[in-house]
């Protein structure tokens, strides 16, 4: 039975990533501050866990004989014999553009999730990890290539130079090239996605961190028709959504390659936010306003360019965004009705 390794298995996409592994018959322990939100974990072992302290990231990376686990057991007898045939590093400090942008969190970001993945690189190569995924972000992609909105460039290659509008943009690449260095200096054996916008059920959809497609889930889920939701900025800045489902084949592809570099995992379908507000409406059968305040907005324009990903791994996401929110929205408003009961 093959193992794998999900660090920040209580989050949305590696708790996704977790189910997906099990379905495909591996043996998996998972990692992180907290439980998923809001269902249990199907991890065999499930630690938790602070991956800045460098003890408990070495305690993660002992791969543990299968057979003398309990599950959820931190106390289980752990072996450097055998090492994780994969292991997945998602843990961050992140959130959505209301945590990214505002300013008042760019230091925890940087310090917290760099040392993550110092921590990781580092028990990584002691602990013969045997092939290692790094989750990147989109948000890595020069400021000045994204500010129209109609025509933004986010091709692998043009991350160079290095001008990303955040510090979590700068904190993911600083990361992606350290885990190049460990690759070229230490035989990592390495792959790195850009993810580009994330959603789909189970995600946060509400505190500050979610993503504007369950932000807007949320609002429209809450207003009764004609009332007023609100949108920071114009709602004319681009973005492109991927469905959760579709990154989990992305990754799956990815991690069957041989391809070591950082590769797009996302769509290419760019809708502006009126446009992402209005298709979140029409399947609620809701007509809404939109009101227009100020608010951290990001780039002006971002979506995947999937000529790489074609090319190296013959294949790219087609989930289109409405079939996507057709799973989304239903599950935020059941949350909802659930929290009033």
């Amino acid at each position: 039975m093959k193992t794998a390794l999900v660090l920040g298995a209580g989050g949305f996409i590696g708790n996704h990533l977790v189910n997906s592994l099990k379905k495909e018959g591996f043996w998996v322990r998972g990692v992180d501050l907290k439980f998923p939100e809001y269902s249990s974990s199907r991890a065999d072992n499930f630690l938790i866990s602070d991956l800045k302290k460098l003890s408990l990231v070495k305690e993660a990376l002992c791969s543990p004989k299968q057979k003398s686990l309990k599950r959820d057991s931190p106390q289980s007898k752990f072996s450097s014999k055998d090492s994780f045939d994969e292991v997945y590093q998602l843990a961050a400090d992140m959130g959505g553009a209301g945590f990214i942008f505002s300013g008042e969190n760019d230091a925890n970001i940087m310090h917290n999730s760099a040392l993550i993945n110092l921590n990781v690189c580092k028990m990584a190569i002691k602990y013969k990890a045997k092939k290692i995924f790094y989750a990147s972000s989109a948000c890595i992609y020069p400021q000045q290539n994204q500010m129209d909105p109609k025509n933004p460039n986010c091709s692998e290659d043009s991350a160079y130079p290095a001008n990303p509008d955040s510090e979590y943009g700068w904190e993911k690449l600083f990361s992606e090239r350290m885990f190049i260095a460990f690759h070229r200096n230490y035989g990592l054996n390495i792959r790195i996605a850009r993810f580009h916008n994330i959603f789909g059920p189970e995600g946060s959809y509400a505190g500050g961190r979610e993503k504007a497609p369950a932000a807007f889930c949320r609002k429209v889920a809450l207003a009764n028709n004609g009332d007023e939701i609100e949108m920071w900025g114009d709602g004319e800045q681009t973005r492109s959504f991927l469905f959760i489902d579709e990154c989990l084949r992305g990754i799956r592809k990815l991690m069957d390659s041989a391809y070591t570099f950082p590769l797009n995992i996302g769509s290419e379908e760019m809708v502006s936010i009126n446009t992402l507000a209005k298709i979140t409406m029409k399947l609620a059968n809701k007509n809404l306003k939109i009101n227009h305040i100020s608010g951290p907005l990001g780039v002006k324009g971002r979506k995947s360019d999937n000529n790489l990903i074609k090319e190296k791994l013959n294949w790219e996401p087609s989930y289109s965004l409405k079939k996507g929110l057709e799973k989304t929205y239903p599950w935020v408003l059941n949350q909802i009705n659930k929290s009033k009961k």
